[in-house]
């Protein structure tokens, strides 16, 4: 038989049968004095053994080590260890299908936030927000927000987002004032009256929590690059805010 005859008595492509040849699975067999591989039996049956156990999932060096028993590795040994495996699998897709029924009854309801899929604590904060209207800042700080989901640790997240939670009722006067300053500069008064109102609303306990933005140290922390990506007068706005709530906060402790 030739390569495509054998792969096709067998059910898998020449392809395979090359790449277990290179892998030292499948001997090569003798060739005909044109060059071709001449197949026969013996190499049908054990490329019919090598399909059957790649089917059940063990990778090539364990096919390998059944086939040559050059490990003491049997047969037995490595059905048990991919049995194993396979129910390990079974048990993380279990879960994961448990995360995902919640979040797709959300979104057949169009209750899912753009930024999902989020964890409840964040879903229910932007819940929260309720309809604001076209805002820059608010699309940014709802980016920050989806970001802080992931990164925070999960024990940590939870208290976290509740502070943020409670400057929801201030949002409908802090995102127009901040939105106001694009394209403004530094100096301009709308900056301090700005940095008043956020500042009013953050909780001090908050500002504990905000890392210090330029350590000087040559790192970029979450908060440097934050204020790096707004305009220079609200970060102008915002960076004299977040100051005075982690001063308030640090007195408070």
């Amino acid at each position: 038989m030739r390569i495509g005859e054998i792969a096709a008595l067998v059910g898998v492509t020449p392809r395979a049968v090359r790449h277990y040849h290179q892998s030292g699975l499948l001997p090569e067999p003798a060739r005909r004095a044109n060059g071709y591989r001449e197949y026969g039996v013996r190499d049908a049956v054990l490329l019919a053994r090598i399909r059957r156990l790649t089917e059940l999932g063990p990778g090539l060096d364990e096919v390998r080590g059944v086939l040559a028993d050059d490990e003491g590795r049997g047969l037995v040994e490595v059905l048990e260890e991919l049995a194993d495996d396979l129910a390990r699998q079974e048990a993380v897709i279990r879960e994961r299908r448990e995360r995902l029924a919640p979040l797709l009854a959300e979104a057949r309801a169009g209750l899912l936030p753009a930024e999902g899929p989020v964890s409840a604590e964040l879903a229910a904060l932007l819940a929260g927000l309720g309809e604001l209207p076209e805002s820059p800042m608010a699309a940014k700080d709802r980016e920050i927000l989806a970001l802080l989901d992931v990164v925070v640790p999960e024990e940590e997240r939870a208290r976290l987002l509740g502070l943020i939670g409670g400057t929801a009722e201030h949002a409908h006067e802090v995102y127009p004032a901040l939105d106001a300053l694009a394209g403004a500069g530094p100096d301009d008064p709308r900056v301090a009256e700005a940095a008043r109102l956020l500042a009013a609303c953050l909780p001090d306990e908050l500002g504990v929590d905000i890392p210090p933005a330029g350590a000087g140290d040559g790192s970029s922390s979450l908060a440097d690059t934050f204020f790096a990506d707004l305009a220079p007068a609200q970060s102008a706005a915002v960076r004299p805010a977040v100051r005075l709530v982690r001063e308030r906060g640090e007195r408070n402790r």
